[in-house]
């Protein structure tokens, strides 16, 4: 199944190219048709983004707009078939994209949100940057995360939210909100080495 990236993940995925590749007229020119609220607040990201892994990281999952969910699938490799409920379905779940969008970046974060909740750094929520792993504990009874997401800026997340939905960006302020972690290449690699 071919996907094809709506016109609004273009323009942020050329907002982010543009900021951090080529002339600030060039990404104003391609968002033209869209929200120039969007394409300002992408490029303001992106150039804001203090590391260059994070960066990359953002980028890669904002690309992937569009993609649909599949339980179970997805990583380092991009989109792939799932399991179970994501049986038959070519795309990816939440700790797919984030698994993908790290690996772009050269860094190995694990395949489940559990590796990952356990692949860097924890960062209280006023120092979030662009990059860094959301999680969301929607179930408090069972230890750990149950969902996971890259922050696209202070406010926004890109992720691949559930079963019969795309990979999109949604506000990252949520009530099941558990905390953040930015992936460190010396503990990701390690925690990444079982999974990969």
């Amino acid at each position: 199944m071919k996907t094809t990236q709506p016109p609004l993940a273009t323009a942020l995925t050329l907002t982010i190219l543009g900021a951090m590749h080529s002339t600030p007229a060039l990404a104003a020119h391609r968002c033209g048709a869209h929200s120039p609220g969007h394409c300002r607040m992408a490029a303001e990201t992106a150039a804001a983004a203090r590391s260059p892994a994070g960066a990359i990281a953002v980028r890669a999952a904002i690309e992937m707009i569009g993609v649909p969910y599949s339980w179970g699938g997805g990583g380092v490799r991009g989109p792939g078939y799932g399991v179970g409920r994501g049986a038959g379905i070519r795309g990816f779940d939440c700790s797919g994209l984030t698994e993908y969008a790290w690996a772009r970046a050269g860094v190995l974060i694990g395949t489940t949100t559990y590796e990952q909740w356990r692949s860097g750094v924890r960062i209280a929520k006023e120092d979030v940057q662009p990059g860094d792993l959301v999680f969301y504990d929607s179930d408090r009874s069972s230890s750990g995360p149950e969902h996971v997401a890259v922050a696209v800026d202070a406010t926004r997340m890109v992720h691949a939210p559930y079963t019969g939905a795309l990979v999109r960006i949604d506000p990252l302020d949520r009530r099941t909100f558990l905390g953040i972690v930015r992936p460190s290449e010396s503990v990701a690699n390690v925690a990444g080495a079982k999974g990969a």
